[in-house]
């Protein structure tokens, strides 16, 4: 056959060859040893946590090598693609601060090697396709979908090692071109395919930068290249892309291992340079019901969208320190040693990456979300959760927005100290933690430790409020309280109560407790001399008048 003849019969409107491609985008000039990756999600969704996870593993690789990382949208699949696909993943990246070096952003696009969507970069796929039609590595196939459902039947009856389009089973592969010629002028629809040259018992192999040496049987099936409409399929797509665009490390999902062997005989038949592969463990979690691992499920688990951490305040930073965590086994005992260095500068390692599946445990990104909130100062605080809340709890944003003065003062308890509270993991929890500060979110709630009954209760609120002021420094408004203890039946001394327990009611830590419990509802709170001096004489005599009604009877 003339296989230069078929192609022009195929693909005519193609009058480029791969040569102009390879001047076009050229290898590129890095440093020897620098990493070109890729993450390349189709816009079918939300972004999805694994695929943060995978982001990251691309960044912070062409990072650690002074590299280059692209994000490329591969959305050949138009069946599954979503109207906001695109736009749902950039929202997913801006929102945690990941960027690439080149690819799509909210500008369009930079980069010299795009488009960086594949839709835009079908005569690339197809010159290609047209040059394996010439080199006799690829045929046109006119099977039906009805044709194909009846192979498969016949494989399954016949007992064939596996069901696909290969070897006796591939109808079109061998057809002459006067056939493909009088099916063409017929108007019959056709998918281009891969002329495999597999064997049913050879064996691939492969180095996996994560799992080692990886060996399995070699690619015999001839997939389609291009579909019907000329649109190419995922594994002929991305094998050209990755060569144009010069990527040096395939990083993907764990799933992607099986298919490894076909896009390994399409870059050879290309005449690509294989690029490196490390297949990444998925994100796992304990299923709640059986207590088994699974994968995190979009049906299942609100947490496997990268939207979920975005709608309930986690700060940024805390869940990138927390994806670390699972990236590089050492990376916690870099952070020990580099406190306030950014994220971006540990010396990620592919190598140091698990081969197992990452268990993600919301425990313990709750304390890193903790333990970063605690050492923000409190205008950063202030403005994050306002930004928060200006979309997520309009009456939070506000009580917040209208007296910044009286909010950052609030946020500011116990905080920018050697030792800040760490109440507050994600934005959400904001407006219960502080809510006790503003009227229209106080619920009063007057339940006391066990040792204290509401007599005493109604005595201790009674004395303070003759002598309470809001200006009173700390130790003034402490010695205060300690002057209440004796005359009431407490000790002021917390060391002689546990020593005599029973020649007291209770110690200062007590009398306190009843005062904190009068003015905010709760036994445990920040300090409480600061909460007395922000809501000011007027209110806390109000609340502490409301709270001696209530032990009193009276209300």
């Amino acid at each position: 056959m003339d296989f230069n003849l078929l192609a022009d019969l195929l693909l005519p409107n193609i009058d480029k060859t791969p040569d102009y491609f390879e001047e076009k985008y050229p290898v590129r000039n890095i440093k020897e040893g620098a990493r070109v990756t890729r993450f390349a999600p189709s816009p079918t969704g939300y972004l999805h946590l694994g695929g943060l996870f995978g982001a990251l593993t691309d960044i912070l690789t062409a990072k650690a090598t002074d590299g280059v990382s692209m994000l490329r949208i591969e959305d050949t699949d138009k069946k599954r693609e979503i109207g906001e696909g695109v736009d749902a993943i950039l929202d997913g990246f801006s929102s945690f601060d990941l960027f690439f070096d080149e690819g799509i952003d909210r500008n369009g696009e930079k980069g010299d090697y795009g488009p960086y969507t594949q839709s835009k970069r079908v005569e690339i796929y197809q010159t290609v396709a047209k040059q394996l039609i010439r080199e006799g590595k690829a045929y046109p196939c006119f099977c039906t979908s009805e044709e194909l459902a009846a192979l498969r039947e016949r494989q399954e009856k016949e007992g064939a090692p596996f069901g696909g389009y290969y070897g006796k089973w591939a109808k079109c592969r061998d057809l002459s071109f006067e056939e493909i010629e009088k099916n063409i002028k017929e108007g019959k629809p056709w998918v281009l395919r891969f002329r495999s040259e597999g064997k049913e018992d050879g064996k691939v192999f492969f180095d996996d930068i994560i799992r080692g040496k990886i060996e399995m049987p070699e690619n015999v099936i001839d997939e389609v290249l291009l579909k019907s409409d000329g649109i190419p399929t995922y594994h002929f797509a991305h094998v050209c892309d990755d060569h144009f665009m010069r990527t040096t490390h395939v990083i993907r999902g764990e799933e992607w291992i099986s298919s490894t062997p076909k896009h390994i005989a399409l870059f050879k038949a290309c005449g690509y340079k294989l690029p490196k592969y490390a297949h990444t463990p998925q994100v796992m979690k304990i299923d709640e019901e059986d207590g088994t691992k699974r994968k995190l499920s979009k049906r299942k688990d609100p947490e496997a969208a990268v939207s979920y951490f975005v709608e309930t305040g986690f700060p940024k930073e805390a869940l990138i320190e927390y994806l670390m965590t699972l990236l590089n086994s050492n990376f916690e005992d870099w952070r020990r040693a580099n406190k306030d260095a950014d994220v971006f500068s540990f010396p990620f390692n592919l190598k140091k990456m698990s081969s197992s599946g990452c268990l993600f445990d919301m425990l313990k990104l709750t304390d890193i979300s903790k333990n970063i909130i605690s050492v923000m100062n409190a205008d950063t605080v202030y403005e994050r959760v306002t930004a928060w809340a200006k979309k997520y709890d309009e009456q939070l944003y506000s009580l917040l927005s209208s007296n910044p003065e009286k909010a950052r003062a609030i946020l500011n308890i116990d905080r920018e100290n050697p030792k800040p509270r760490k109440d507050i993991a994600r934005w959400s929890e904001v407006k219960d933690y502080i809510s006790y500060m503003y009227n229209e979110l106080y619920a009063e709630n007057y339940s006391l430790p066990e040792n204290i009954n509401n007599e005493d209760a109604a005595a201790i609120i009674e004395g303070y409020r003759k002598f309470v002021d809001a200006s009173d420094d700390k130790q003034v408004w402490f010695d205060k309280i300690k002057d209440l203890c004796l005359p009431l039946g407490f000790t002021p001394n917390v060391k002689e109560y546990k020593q005599n327990p029973d020649a007291f009611k209770g110690h200062v830590g007590d009398v306190s407790t009843v005062i904190r419990v009068a003015l905010t509802g709760r036994t445990n709170t920040p300090d409480l001399h600061s909460i007395i001096a922000i809501l000011g004489d007027g209110e806390v005599q109000r609340r502490l008048s409301e709270a001696e009604k209530f032990y009193l009877g009276e209300k």
